[in-house]
Parts: structure tokens; C-alpha cells; sequence
């Protein structure tokens, strides 16, 4: 039997902080995070019901440096694809 993920509110927050800063893109920031996107789905309507009150749940010191190294993966990675993005673009350009 698989055991229950338990996330710390402070992963959830920065999830859905991250959800917003990629214009709402709820798949492609919970697979960056390596997460269900329904889990991540349901996090941010909560948040936005309960605002700062609600994710009250336990999260153990290990989940939070685990979730702190995704989330700076995932910042790492939208910043890589930007780039590869406007590399792409000027190289057009430029011709």
C-alpha cells in the first residue's frame, strides 16, 4: 500500500503562487512540481475560499526542503524554456 503524501501549507501556498505567476497553467506547474494536477487544482480553490487559513495539515521538515528544491526547479525550468524561447525568437529575427 502506497503511503499518503502530506504537503506542508507552505508548499501548497507556493504552488498556487506559482500557478498564478504561470497565468493559471495548473498541468504544466504541477507536473513541474511533481504533483497530480487535480491535487494542485483543488489546492488553489481552496486557497482562494480560505485564503491564509487554508491549508491548517502537518508537513515534516524533510517535505519542506523537498518541496523548496522543486519549487526552485520549477523556477529554474520556466526560466530555461523562456530563454530557449527568446533565443529562438531573435535568432528569427536577426536573419
Amino acid at each position: 500500500m502506497e503511503q499518503r503524501r502530506k504537503d506542508s501549507q507552505e508548499f501548497k501556498q507556493e504552488a498556487i503562487q506559482l500557478t498564478k505567476q504561470a497565468g493559471g497553467k495548473i498541468t504544466q506547474v504541477a507536473r513541474d512540481l511533481g504533483i497530480n494536477g487535480a491535487m494542485l487544482g483543488r489546492w488553489c480553490r481552496e486557497g482562494k475560499q480560505r485564503g491564509p487559513k487554508a491549508f491548517p495539515g502537518t508537513g515534516t521538515p524533510h517535505d519542506q526542503e523537498l518541496a523548496r528544491l522543486k519549487r526552485e526547479l520549477a523556477l529554474v525550468t520556466r526560466e530555461r524554456d523562456f530563454l530557449k524561447e527568446a533565443a529562438a525568437f531573435f535568432a528569427k529575427t536577426s536573419r
